[in-house]
């Protein structure tokens, strides 16, 4: 029989991922009328300033949100999917775990991102690895065609990348991809179109968890794979981070972050291997990552004058 705070309870792990999820996609789509407004004059795609003063004007013309939305669904599928992936290894094997919380953040982005809850341990290496690995698997099934979709609708707009306050740094993924479509161009002045700003935005989130530090998903994988010796591979990699920061300066604040909040992994008692395919997507797992990760997500260009 159910006690009755049980219902509650219940209506509270679906009602509050919701609401999250609502205000991200509103976050997001009104991020993505601004890129889209971006996208379509040939203007920075990064302009602090001028990004923030034009969000007042949805207030006065709600319907430009609509252009937002090729940003904004595009986006959400990829995390969703990335979600969703973790969420159902979970149910595969039985470890109970919560709906994704998605974080809204107006600005930049227009999310923080999502995570789920383990409500039940993980008993083995092996369900821990493919819980921890089925995230960026299942997102990037939606960053590839996003990302071609996205690029090929892009365009090459001289000057562009020395316009604006910064310009996004490209992964390897789409300086090879980009070098293809536009053979010859410097890809710093790639007009990303919305749809590719948003795989843009996949490819980052991905590069973030694939880090092989404490309960991020790179950190379920290297301890699936090494155990307790997995504490050696997240201190050099939060080593290599914190050196990264006199590249790009947010990486102190995520080193020092992950090694106060995040370095510690849960045990796992069932001391099973991996077995031969699951160590060859461990390979793929690296893979994704070389491919997603940006030594500087944004490079911050000279004040100047943009010319019209």
């Amino acid at each position: 029989m159910e006690s009755d705070n049980s219902r509650p309870r219940q209506v509270r792990a679906v009602l509050i991922p919701l609401v999250l999820f609502l205000l991200t996609l509103l976050c997001t789509t009104a991020l993505g009328s601004r890129v889209a407004f971006d996208f379509e004059r040939n203007l920075p795609s990064l302009d602090f300033v001028g990004d923030l003063a034009a969000f007042p004007e949805l207030f006065r013309q709600p319907w430009l949100l609509l252009d937002g939305l090729p940003y904004s669904l595009t986006l959400l599928a990829i995390l969703l999917a990335h979600e969703f992936g973790h969420y159902f290894a979970c149910r595969f094997h039985g470890v109970l775990c919560s709906l994704p919380w998605f974080i809204p953040a107006p600005g930049f982005i227009g999310t923080f991102g999502a995570f789920i809850r383990f409500r039940s341990p993980v008993k083995g290496r092996r369900e821990l690895f493919d819980v921890g690995i089925a995230g960026p698997l299942a997102g990037m099934l939606f960053v590839v065609p996003a990302l071609g979709i996205g690029l090929a609708l892009s365009r090459v707009v001289p000057g562009l990348g020395d316009a604006g306050d910064a310009r996004l740094g490209l992964p390897l993924a789409i300086q090879w991809l980009g070098a293809w479509l536009f053979p010859g161009a410097n890809l710093a002045d790639l007009n990303l179109h919305p749809v590719a700003r948003a795989a843009w935005v996949g490819l980052l989130a991905t590069a973030l968890n694939l880090l092989p530090v404490g309960q991020l998903d790179g950190g379920h994988i290297v301890y699936s794979w090494l155990g307790e010796r997995h504490r050696w591979v997240s201190l050099g990699a939060l080593a290599v981070l914190a050196a990264m920061g006199f590249l790009f300066w947010p990486w102190f604040f995520w080193a020092g972050l992950l090694f106060f909040v995040g370095r510690r992994h849960f045990p796992v008692y069932d001391d099973e291997r991996l077995d031969p395919k699951r160590k060859a997507l461990l390979i793929l797992a690296a893979l994704i990552f070389l491919l997603s990760f940006m030594p500087a997500p944004l490079l911050y260009n000279e004040p100047q004058e943009w010319l019209h």
